[in-house]
């Protein structure tokens, strides 16, 4: 009995001396706190008071009505969406897409950071490291512009170069080819956002230790045995990282691109969750319904990075959480 007082006692003294620690480091960085309050603030404004409306998807939301008029209808368009054959293939068209940009865009990135540490003229590297971020900083509605011009039958630079170089007679109709949508979204994805993507792995790269490349070349390890034994390994917490939250983010891949690169033709390939749930829940006044798929497309998301973050932590002892 005294035994177990005695760890009672022992527990809340130290929750007592924890609780002690915190706000005496909070009154030591209370200026940091303070400066954190705003974005707190954010958060809980847009992000999670929001999530209210989700209560739109157990109900027969109508706008005129308040509240407590609203008509519940429990899981009855949860039901309807799942019974629906056209969900299933915006799914399928979501998750190629992701699958495909999380294969590519994921990759990519990373060797070009690896490529653009190895140069050693700076200017160089400089004017490279410009020239791959602008993109990213181009709306999406410019660069659906770019590439459509880019794949036009009337002048456009790839027919152009397939006919100068006699792989084709005639120019060939990029945009109403449907089999050829995901990868032009992909690779225009890649194009965009590559440069801006491979900063966090060069910022990672800047952080292993130069002693470890001056003792591989004493050893006489090439630039490709140094990258790989060197770069790779120390930069590997941050790939992880990165790749588990991107899993995450899996099948919440917004609209734009396909919004603004489809076209009536390839709509069948075109269409995502995002865009089906704007077509046929908010374009036709079914907000419970959109609510709906909003709801399937975040807990798919959580259920995604837990079961990423619980794999990698299992065999690598890399997690996010």
């Amino acid at each position: 009995m005294e035994s177990v007082e005695k760890k009672a006692h022992t527990k809340i003294n130290r929750s007592a001396k924890t609780q002690h620690r915190f706000f005496k480091t909070m009154k030591q960085q209370k200026y940091l706190y303070a400066m954190s309050v705003p974005f707190v603030l954010w958060v809980l404004v847009f992000n999670y008071v929001p999530l209210w409306g989700w209560t739109m998807a157990f109900q027969d939301f109508k706008p005129a009505r308040s509240f407590m008029e609203q008509e519940w209808v429990g899981l009855a368009n949860f039901t309807a969406l799942f019974q629906d054959e056209r969900f299933y293939l915006v799914l399928l068209n979501t998750l190629a897409m992701s699958i495909m940009g999380l294969a590519i865009g994921f990759v990519v990135p990373i060797i070009f950071a690896v490529f653009l540490n190895e140069v050693r003229v700076q200017t160089f590297k400089r004017t490279v490291q410009t020239v791959s971020y602008l993109p990213h900083f181009v709306s999406w509605v410019v660069v659906a512009g770019i590439v459509t011009k880019v794949l036009s039958t009337d002048g456009g630079i790839v027919n152009e170069m397939l006919m100068a170089a006699g792989f084709v007679n005639e120019p060939v109709q990029f945009m109403t080819k449907g089999e050829w949508f995901w990868m032009i979204v992909t690779l225009s994805d890649l194009w965009k956002e590559m440069g801006w993507n491979s900063i966090i792995f060069l910022a990672a790269m800047a952080g292993v230790d130069p002693q470890q490349y001056e003792a591989a070349k004493v050893d006489g390890a090439s630039r490709l045995r140094q990258i790989w034994h060197i770069t790779l390994p120390g930069i590997r917490p941050t790939i992880l990282v990165v790749l588990i939250l991107s899993i995450g983010h899996l099948i919440t891949i917004g609209f734009e691109k396909q919004f603004l690169l489809g076209n009536p033709i390839v709509v069948d390939y075109a269409e995502v969750l995002d865009l089906y749930a704007l077509n046929y829940g908010i374009g036709l006044g079914r907000f419970s319904y959109g609510t709906a798929i909003g709801i399937f497309n975040s807990l798919v998301s959580i259920v995604l990075l837990f079961l990423a973050n619980g794999i990698f932590k299992r065999y690598t002892n890399q997690s996010v959480m």
